[in-house]
């Protein structure tokens, strides 16, 4: 089983909210790697190429290129997890600088 790590953008089976299906979608992995070896889960953000609609808590990311994403994308609040067999595949990882960004709106969301 492959280890990932904090900040990888891997492909998933992202269920939606409204619990009527899923969908193949990139998402952000936030957990932190002792999480991840420790576990047989990770915790991830969703991704959207949907860029008209950013909501509180998401993150416009400016390097999507560098990430691997093929859009510019937005990283949404929308906190899951889900298990590691959900992950299709690994096609990137978020810069330093995005994935500090990212680090701020969530604590803005979860009120640290």
């Amino acid at each position: 089983m492959t280890n990932y790590k904090r900040g990888d953008v891997v492909i998933v089976n992202f269920g939606f909210s409204e619990g009527t299906g899923a969908k193949k979608r990139p998402s952000l992995i936030i957990s932190d790697g002792n999480y991840n070896k420790r576990r047989q889960e990770v915790i991830v953000l969703a991704i959207t190429s949907n860029t008209e609609r950013i909501l509180f808590g998401d993150t416009k990311p400016v390097q999507w290129k560098e990430a691997s994403l093929l859009y510019p994308s937005v990283i949404t609040g929308i906190v899951r997890t889900i298990k590691k067999s959900m992950i299709y595949r690994r096609i990137g990882a978020l810069t330093q600088k995005d994935f500090q960004q990212v680090e701020k709106n969530l604590k803005k969301i979860l009120g640290f």
